[in-house]
């Protein structure tokens, strides 16, 4: 029997992983804050031929939260194989003079602390069965800082330090840890960052074909079907218009 658990999955990429493996008759226990669009998105999954698919309410924020949702993945699958820390946030492009404290707490809280709390819980159940994979879903951010993304592209190296610190505190257990680490991708995302303003959202995709939450989840599943002696530590995977973090191909 093969099962995931994904966080943030109620839109963007966290949709596309369960989505993908719904396809492919897994399991699901999906987490994220909007309860409600995770289980009208499980009637979806289902129709796509899903196993059976469990939502719960995920706030990576709140150790209660994650530690409630991760027993309770558990409890419904005690062989849980695949965690994917997809729960993560940009908000802003100010600078580092000119940021807010509180919105800075508030990204790393969830995209660094949030991991961390995530993997603790479900750490010691992976090391009791001998196997599971986790996955974390990073960004190109994490190899290449920009101007006014200071905080967002610090979080990402951290992200990315504490899948490979974790490839070795691991070693010789079964479990395995990869890193998919997409470019621009248009989802959500760029909404949340400018505070729900869609024109100035789509502008960040304008002239170009970015990647699609499908293409990252896509990534994920293959990483995640190796056979049991290989591991992918880490995919990057850009749009052919995008060369580095800022430099983009947009035609007229």
């Amino acid at each position: 029997m093969s099962s995931i658990a994904v966080t943030g999955a109620s839109s963007g990429i966290g949709q596309a992983i369960a989505e993908v493996y719904a396809s492919k008759g897994f399991d699901l226990f999906l987490g994220a804050r909007r309860v409600e669009k995770l289980e009208e998105l499980s009637k979806k999954l289902k129709t796509l031929g899903a196993k059976s698919v469990h939502v719960q309410k995920l706030d990576v924020c709140s150790d209660e939260s994650v530690a409630s949702w991760t027993m309770a993945a558990f409890e419904k699958f005690p062989k849980l194989n695949i965690l994917v820390n997809n729960a993560g946030l940009v908000l802003g492009t100010d600078t580092i003079e000119t940021g807010k404290i509180e919105e800075w707490a508030t990204i790393f809280d969830t995209n660094v602390m949030g991991v961390l709390r995530v993997c603790r819980q479900v750490l010691p159940q992976f090391r009791a069965n001998s196997h599971g994979h986790i996955v974390m879903i990073g960004s190109i951010s994490g190899h290449h800082v920009y101007e006014g993304g200071g905080p967002y592209c610090a979080t990402k190296h951290s992200v990315k330090a504490l899948a490979q610190t974790l490839r070795l505190e691991v070693h010789g257990t079964g479990i395995r840890v990869s890193s998919v680490d997409p470019g621009m991708v248009e989802t959500e995302f760029s909404e949340v960052r400018f505070r729900g303003d869609t024109d100035r959202a789509a502008q960040v995709y304008k002239g170009f074909t970015p990647l699609s939450a499908v293409d990252v989840a896509e990534a994920v599943e293959f990483a995640t079907s190796r056979r049991p002696h290989i591991n992918v530590d880490e995919i990057i995977i850009m749009p052919t218009d995008q060369s580095s973090v800022s430099k983009v191909n947009r035609k007229s």
